[in-house]
């Protein structure tokens, strides 16, 4: 047997414990997530899983050398060390470095276990999968892998004809509507009922904003409909599929469209498949990532699932990657869900208060001692410093306290009695794991967030707008005669389980645009920054939520990447194509869309189309602003790019097609009305 196959034998043997107790202790806090299984692997090996995105195997393609070697010298040059990769599959499989310290290795598992409860439990992830089942992915892929790499080898078929229209596929696979369950090409659009659609969008609090963006009417009335055709006044975003249904190849020597081989069908709709696949997790990076930040934290430190000699070099590691320069996941997706638990459990607390006599929204901040509440609402001594020698104070509790596992609580007693040895059976390690003595609430109750030194003026900063709000439908509002009888039915797993709430139904669009706040803006001291024509550079522009939160959506929204759908498959009765660029303030790059173009030209296999809006400046405007330091107002013109094979061409669009493409008040923009000409 090789050495290094011996080593991580050896490494996972070590790690069989801490996977053990991550697992339980995730489950003791709530998560429910899928089984896991860990693997030690060297550091070309997950060089080769990330650049093949967490699987094992992939279709044979540069793309995947291309990858590996961007991360290899990520790693060399000191830009980032890779911990692990986890993949979304039931069982879901983790991948650990076994360079890796203990500490890191620790902290590698109880942010896997986060993540395999996200997977598990986002309805967006739920989406690819039918009635509910479990995603069988890595075989799915490998499946993948054998068709495209036999197609490769068929003598018949030139392997460069299928690189290249491999190519041409990913070119535009976010091209499709990663809103919708996936469906093979040629079915139904969707049967889930709008009604219903519309309700669940009423819940989830989002704005106007990102309901005329994301999910407007069409999209909506659209779940309903089976048609496969597009129109220009329903544009149909999965461009992938409608391919699949209506391209074509160039055939040189008859000079003319023909049917698609079996074979690139065939490749298309794997592709597809794929792109559907991975849709979730790029649709909820800021949440994943963040979920899986936060309950590592909370597993590592809080309950010091790290221990003291391993403490220092997590927190270490943690802050860096938390404090990771320009837009951080990490810390953007923790950062958010402290303030949701922050802010569910302050509005359980001013609930509570809210009901006691003489208290009301009005003189809440004047009646209130907040040093007195603080103090009421710490966790009881039992339950917040369990050690071997406090068990009788846990006892004490009473055998009926919902806080306390009782049955493990008499099981470390009765070790305890016994005098038991570490390595003997029935030893309870209860200073090493003292949360094993505790359920959901007693742990609610130890890491109940508004007991953190960082949140403890989180309450006393509540605004009399909130106060009002919940006060508005209060009825029995003089339920407690004194503050103490309020704050015992304080509700401490609150925040917890309206953040399971939103870890279920929501995406990064949707999180952003409902929790992201005036309050967390300014706390946190987030900013806006514009290019400017007129010194040629990026400034600061606003610190205002508004704004902060319409460049984040626009980071967000179809993956970042410019929304595209087709308008009509006969455009000018002539079996073009005809593309649409959902225009929201931002321009194009107009040579990326040129290539982009060329290779849907080769999918299509007939002249395509594609509307867009620019912006142009006048070049007396222009040099009038760069001599005041100001930034010049462009016009915004309709612009139609045709690609015929061989040339390009661009045309003035007609007033109603760019009114179809063009946003009606959604612009990202947040350039200040000074820096206007």
């Amino acid at each position: 047997m090789r050495d290094d196959r011996i080593e991580a034998r050896r490494i996972a043997a070590g790690l069989e414990e801490p996977v053990r107790e991550a697992g339980a202790l995730a489950r003791k806090l709530g998560l429910e997530p899928y089984p896991v299984n860990y693997w030690i692997v060297d550091h070309d090996e997950m060089n080769e899983l990330i650049a093949y995105g967490g699987f094992q195997r992939r279709y044979p393609h540069w793309r995947w050398g291309m990858q590996y070697d961007r991360q290899q010298k990520q790693d060399q040059f000191g830009m980032g060390k890779a911990f692990e990769i986890v993949n979304n599959d039931n069982p879901s499989h983790a991948f650990l470095q076994e360079s890796n310290s203990l500490a890191d290795q620790k902290a590698v598992i109880t942010h896997v276990e986060a993540h395999a409860d996200f997977f598990a439990n986002n309805e967006w992830f739920g989406m690819f999968v039918e009635d509910a089942a479990s995603p069988d992915a890595a075989a799915m892929l490998e499946g993948h892998a054998e068709t495209i790499a036999g197609y490769m080898e068929d003598p018949e078929i030139d392997r460069g004809e299928v690189e290249a229209f491999i190519d041409a596929i990913l070119c535009l696979e976010d091209t499709i509507d990663q809103h919708r369950a996936f469906s093979r090409a040629g079915s139904p659009r969707g049967s889930e009922d709008a009604e219903e659609l519309r309700e669940k969008l009423e819940g989830m609090n989002i704005s106007e904003d990102v309901r005329r963006q994301v999910f407007d009417e069409a999209w909506l009335e659209g779940q309903e409909e089976a048609a496969s055709e597009a129109a220009l006044d329903d544009p149909r975003k999965d461009v992938l599929a409608f391919l699949r249904e209506h391209g074509m190849q160039y055939d040189d020597e008859t000079g003319r469209a023909e049917e698609m081989e079996p074979w690139q069908k065939d490749v298309l709709d794997v592709l597809r498949e794929e792109a559907y696949y991975f849709a979730a997790q790029k649709m909820t990076k800021v949440m994943n990532e963040g979920w899986a930040a936060y309950w590592e934290s909370l597993m590592m430190g809080e309950e010091q699932f790290a221990g003291t000699d391993e403490f220092i070099t997590y927190a270490d590691h943690q802050s860096r990657v938390l404090g990771s320069p320009g837009l951080n996941p990490y810390s953007l997706g923790m950062d958010l869900w402290e303030y949701i638990e922050n802010s569910t459990n302050r509005r359980e607390v001013a609930d509570k208060l809210l009901r006691v006599e003489g208290v009301t929204w009005r003189n809440f901040q004047e009646t209130i001692d907040f040093d007195e509440v603080a103090d009421l609402l710490r966790p009881d001594p039992a339950i917040d410093a369990i050690r071997t020698e406090t068990l009788d104070g846990l006892a004490e509790l009473g055998p009926d306290d919902p806080r306390v596992d009782h049955e493990a609580l008499d099981r470390a007693l009765s070790a305890r009695e016994a005098d038991l040895d570490p390595d003997e059976e029935g030893y309870v390690d209860v200073d090493r794991y003292p949360w094993k003595l505790l359920t959901y609430e007693g742990l609610a109750e130890r890491h109940f967030s508004l007991n953190k030194p960082q949140n403890r003026g989180f309450l006393r900063r509540i605004r009399r707008s909130e106060l009002e709000r919940l006060a508005r439908y209060m009825f029995d509002d003089e339920q407690y005669a004194t503050v103490e009888e309020a704050l015992a039915d304080v509700d401490y797993g609150a925040g917890w389980d309206r953040m399971r709430e939103i870890r279920e139904s929501h995406n990064d669009v949707t999180f952003l645009d409902a929790f992201l706040s005036e309050e967390f803006v300014r706390e946190n001291h987030y900013f806006t920054y514009e290019y400017t024509r007129a010194s040629g550079d990026f400034r600061a522009t606003s610190s205002e939520y508004e704004d902060v939160k319409k460049k984040l959506l626009l980071q967000f929204t179809n993956f970042g990447k410019p929304t595209v759908a087709v308008y009509d498959g006969n455009f000018d009765n002539r079996g073009e194509l005809l593309l649409g660029h959902q225009y929201n303030g931002v321009m194009l790059d107009l040579k990326q869309a040129r290539g982009v173009i060329e290779r849907t030209y080769d999918l299509w296999g007939r002249p395509v189309n594609l509307m867009t809006i620019v912006k142009e400046y006048d070049e007396h405007d222009l040099e009038i602003a760069r001599r005041r330091n100001r930034e010049p107002e462009p016009t915004e013109v309709g612009k139609r790019i045709r690609y015929d094979g061989e040339e390009f061409e661009v045309h003035d669009l007609d007033e109603d097609l760019s009114e179809r493409i063009a946003a009606t008040d959604v612009d990202y923009d947040t350039k200040p009305e000074d820096w206007l000409a």
